[in-house]
């Protein structure tokens, strides 16, 4: 009981409890804690493989975005290239469009104008036999006069001509025949075209008709003509 009490001693248990209780708790607590940092870290291994398989889905996502992109871009350019190749066929053949317009509107243009031109020249046509009908007209009226009183005759030969055939001009011989064959143009004008005997003044007298239209005048001069050549007279 002595020992028991002795100060010492009380002591010396005491520390040597707290030591196999600080002994016992750290054992408890290092089996805890070894508990729970392989708890934490199976958890971290799991969270990584977790991240892990995330991060390859997500990259892998990524690639095939990616490829997508790049196919879209690939896609887009052949699509540009392709409707700029239609831009410009679109646009030739609008150009061509609108030169066969414009040749149409130049071939309307020349159509007009020859219907136009062709009209005038059927009203001039149309004159010009109007004319000449009222040429042939004072004609075959000259004629019955000139036949009656200068022994004239008129005859129509091939070539729209006309045959005049003077006689009585020689005294010595009435019926030596004097010609000249006339001829009327497209215009209405007056040519001569032959004459026998031939008479020095007969462009002269042909410009006078052309000029005067006065055919019975012309027929008496061309007929004083051919007298003058049997007189020996020259006319003035």
């Amino acid at each position: 009981m002595a020992s028991i009490r002795d100060y010492n001693v009380v002591e010396q248990f005491n520390s040597r409890l707290e030591e196999i209780r600080s002994k016992l708790l750290d054992q408890a607590m290092g089996e805890v804690l070894s508990d729970r940092v392989a708890e934490l870290c199976q958890d971290h291994r799991r969270y990584m493989k977790a991240v892990l398989g995330t991060c390859f889905k997500k990259c892998k996502e990524d690639e095939n975005m990616f490829d997508m992109i790049q196919t879209f871009k690939e896609d887009l350019k052949e699509k540009t290239s392709s409707l700029k190749e239609k831009g410009a066929e679109h646009l030739e053949v609008v150009s061509e469009i609108e030169d066969k317009e414009h040749h149409k509107a130049l071939l309307f243009q020349r159509i007009e104008k020859l219907k136009k031109d062709q009209a005038k020249n059927r009203e001039l046509i149309q004159s010009q036999n109007k004319a000449n009908k009222d040429r042939l007209k004072k004609l075959n009226k000259c004629k019955d006069i000139f036949q009656k009183h200068l022994s004239l005759e008129i005859r129509k030969i091939q070539g729209e001509k006309l045959q005049f055939v003077f006689r009585n001009i020689s005294r010595k011989d009435p019926d030596m025949v004097h010609t000249f064959l006339l001829q009327l143009d497209a215009e209405g004008v007056y040519h001569i075209i032959f004459c026998d005997p031939p008479l020095e003044k007969m462009a002269h007298l042909e410009r006078r008709l052309q000029e005067t239209n006065n055919f019975s005048a012309f027929l008496a001069n061309i007929r004083r003509e051919f007298v003058a050549l049997h007189s020996g007279t020259k006319t003035a």
